[in-house]
């Protein structure tokens, strides 16, 4: 007993280790992000003064051209002017010339500070990246010592077989979070910033450039938040199907099955019976998700020309066919990294339901799942 108080010592020290500096590295990872965004603010300041100090030295170079044409005439007849336009001819062609050299200067320098912003700003990007990958590693393995491992261990009872599965879905849910992530933050976030940045300048462009330059950037940042806007609903969409909420189970299936087969190129035949009811909301998304990974399943690992899928709905239980004309398998022989079954498995187990699954090489697959129509608690 005091063996196993000092191994929990020891993961408790562990995990709140393993906290800290997944903290520290969040932390780092979104200072960064702040400051990449006020980088690149700058950055569009700068060379918007770089702009606008190349069109007044423009100007200034056009003025200084004619001031020196003005003092060569001046030169060349000099008893036909007097003394004052002869100083005033030379002191305005020296002026236009201190004028470009002062603008020289400064545009070199806003140049050399907008290659030093674009240097540091590369680097920022990789710094992130890092930070994003550490704190990645870092969630594994703190959910892997923490309960999440231990829930699936009460599940499976092989244990080779549970500490694989564990690290799979611990893997899975952060690479689903980190894609999520960055779909936000690549996104709508990015887009969010740039409309923020855009719209700032705006005002800016109004007064130097005219109200149709200002229109048309009004118009370019309309179009960026409707981008934004779809980009929004595209990522809520992959998160839960909304037709699943609005229509229920037998038409999201129906549509979700008819765009699996329009992207993936392999026919897709769709069959219900029974009465097409509602049901309560945790069947249709676990009785969903059960119809999407054997669907999946069957795409990526057996290469099938037709999938059928069959479901009909009882008064007292749900009956749901997913056959395919696949390579199929040898179910007796346990295929590595065949996590798609087990985890179908899991689920039909929280249902108290039953899944049977026939395969024959080079005869396809048939995956029968029969769910009672009861709380699954």
């Amino acid at each position: 007993m005091a063996d196993t108080n000092f191994l929990d010592k020891i993961i408790d020290q562990t995990l709140e280790t393993v906290g800290e500096s997944r903290e520290q590295i969040f932390q780092i990872g979104e200072q960064s992000r702040q400051e990449l965004t006020a980088l690149e603010k700058e950055l569009i300041e700068v060379r918007l003064k770089v702009a606008t100090l190349i069109e007044k030295s423009d100007r200034t170079h056009m003025h200084a051209k004619f001031a020196r044409s003005r003092l060569v005439e001046v030169s060349k007849a000099f008893d036909r002017f007097s003394s004052e336009e002869v100083r005033v001819a030379y002191e305005q062609a020296n002026d236009y010339q201190i004028q470009l050299a002062v603008f020289k200067q400064e545009e070199l320098q806003l140049r050399e500070k907008r290659d030093q912003i674009e240097r540091r700003l590369v680097n920022l990007k990789d710094t992130v990246v890092r930070a994003e990958q550490l704190a990645g590693q870092m969630s594994v393995v703190y959910n892997f010592l923490s309960s999440d491992l231990k829930m699936v261990t009460d599940v499976i009872e092989d244990a080779k077989e549970k500490q694989a599965f564990g690290l799979k879905i611990i893997e899975a849910q952060e690479d689903e979070r980190k894609r999520l992530s960055r779909e936000i933050h690549d996104g709508p976030a990015q887009m969010m910033a740039n409309v923020m940045l855009r719209s700032e300048l705006i005002e800016r462009i109004y007064h130097e450039k005219g109200i149709v330059d200002a229109l048309n950037e009004i118009r370019s940042l309309r179009n960026m938040v409707k981008s934004s806007l779809a980009e929004v609903r595209r990522i809520i969409y992959d998160l839960r199907p909304m037709a699943l909420d609005d229509l229920g189970l037998i038409p999201t299936l129906a549509k979700y099955l008819r765009t699996f087969q329009e992207h993936n190129e392999v026919a897709v035949d769709f069959q219900h019976f029974g009465k097409d009811q509602r049901l309560p909301q945790q069947f249709e998304v676990a009785l969903f998700r059960l119809v999407q990974e054997a669907v999946q399943n069957a795409y990526k690992h057996a290469e099938p020309t037709e999938i059928q899928v069959k479901i009909e709905i009882k008064p007292t239980k749900v009956i749901m066919i997913i056959k395919d004309d696949g390579k199929g398998f040898e179910p007796s022989t346990k295929k590595e990294g065949s996590f798609g079954l087990i985890g179908m498995k899991e689920r039909v187990n929280m249902l108290k339901g039953e899944l049977n699954i026939q395969s024959k090489l080079n005869r396809g697959t048939i995956v029968a799942i029969g769910i009672p129509l009861s709380s699954p608690n």
